[in-house]
């Protein structure tokens, strides 16, 4: 297929394809594998200089408690989140199932099972949409780092690439994601023939999103760790690590206190979602199992705290959101809500989720908006409250005086206006003497 053709076809099928991962907005990625063993992240490898020798050693007596995948899909079912991502194969060219392009797999090596069916079979039993990420770039494969100036060794390597991916896509059912990751020493999509690939991927996935990792405009892109939405207007993915480290890394006995200052807290997490979800994105948040498989407990109790503020607030994160911006939206076009002091927006069709995160005690002041506000009430309680509105003010009254979110310090005032919410204040206007009205 021509580049043309195939960029036609999946753009006439991109809108329909990516409509239940819009709708998604929150999900899990979790790193894993033989660097897990030696404790050192997906990257140490590359970053600590460990030997091949060494790091085959880890493979082989890497050991893992069976179905430790329930484990995980059931804390993502409890946090809210909708799909999950397995690293099927990392940088480290460890493949986590049955393949017959290596024999540097988990069923050969220490583990002697098919992780990747493991992990398939645990998020269908929890209904959750499966993603499998799969790192183009490889430090184990004899061809991968001289693919890029030897023809033969780059045939060599794209033939086990390929012969990877459609595995992936042929063994496990239907698949709903597939995230490429680090297309190196190859540049481009000619070099990588993403074409030839992606089109026998969507031939064997009819329904499956790709992640854009070269130059190939796919389905959406990824940012990692950072939540401004992109200038232009795509799908993105923001990927986010829930302990400062792709994957699990030891840090001695102090990495087990709860309040080590690496784990991001409950609230720094809803932050995120609000953020990115104002920017019309999804977050992706890492955890790295523990070599055995179990979820180390500081993952476990923030995300069941923040399953705990979604089961109360899920309105204002989940399904199709305007992309209203905020704050972190300034300057992109199509922003249609101000900065603010004490929280920031999400927008759907008429309503507005104002998320608060410093509560101003009994009364709130909203300037600057646009619209007509005609309802108001606490998202989580369905608590009616009492506003007026002036030409320059929403003036919400009656309010707690303590911040009822007990969870995060993070409540969400839901308000209905006649239109679509817009609210522009602007900068240099002389403040006024009292509020109007």
């Amino acid at each position: 297929m021509s580049l043309e053709a195939y960029l036609e076809h999946t753009s006439a099928t991109r809108a329909d394809r990516l409509r239940w991962w819009q709708e998604a907005r929150f999900g899990m990625v979790l790193h894993w594998g033989p660097s897990t063993e030696l404790g050192c992240s997906a990257w140490g490898m590359n970053r600590e200089l460990i030997p091949r020798d060494v790091y085959d050693r880890a493979a082989d007596r890497w050991r893992t408690r069976k179905n430790a995948a329930r484990e995980w899909a059931r804390l993502a079912k409890e946090a809210g989140q909708k799909y999950v991502m397995f690293t099927t194969k990392n940088h480290d060219g460890f493949c986590l199932w049955d393949t017959q392009q290596t024999d540097y797999n988990s069923v050969r090596r220490g583990p002697e099972r098919d992780l990747v069916r493991e992990f398939v079979e645990a998020c269908r039993e929890f209904d959750l949409r499966i993603a499998f990420y799969y790192s183009l770039m490889d430090w184990h494969h004899p061809d991968a780092e001289r693919s890029a100036t030897d023809g033969d060794a780059r045939r060599r390597f794209l033939d086990f690439t390929q012969g990877c991916v459609r595995e992936l896509c042929s063994n496990y059912g239907k698949i709903d994601v597939l995230f490429y990751d680090m297309p190196y020493p190859l540049q481009g999509s000619e070099q990588w023939e993403q074409v030839k690939m992606n089109t026998m991927v969507r031939q064997l996935q009819p329904d499956i999103l790709i992640h854009m990792a070269s130059d190939l405009p796919e389905d959406y892109v990824c940012h990692e760790q950072h939540a401004t939405p992109q200038a232009e207007r795509r799908a993105y993915e923001t990927t986010w690590t829930l302990s400062g480290n792709w994957g699990w890394v030891y840090h001695g006995a102090w990495f087990h206190i709860p309040s080590a200052d690496e784990w991001h807290s409950v609230r720094e997490i809803i932050g995120w979602l609000c953020k990115i979800t104002a920017g019309g994105g999804n977050l992706l948040l890492d955890i790295g199992p523990l070599p055995n498989g179990s979820l180390p407990e500081e993952a476990v109790t923030r995300l069941q705290a923040v399953g705990e503020w979604l089961s109360r607030n899920g309105e204002a994160v989940y399904g199709q959101f305007d992309r209203s911006g905020g704050q972190h939206g300034s300057g992109w076009e199509g922003v249609t809500m101000d900065w603010q002091i004490r929280g920031d927006w999400t927008v759907k069709g008429n309503t507005g989720y104002y998320w608060c995160y410093r509560w101003p005690g009994n009364e709130l002041v909203i300037a600057g908006l646009q619209t007509r506000a005609t309802d108001a009430s606490l998202l989580a309680t369905g608590d009616p409250v009492t506003f007026k509105q002036t030409d320059k003010h929403l003036i919400l009254s009656g309010l707690p005086a303590e911040d009822p979110d007990l969870i995060a310090g993070v409540t969400v005032i839901k308000l209905e206006f006649d239109g679509s919410p817009r609210q522009k204040i602007e900068v240099w206007e002389h403040p006024p003497a009292t509020y109007d009205g």
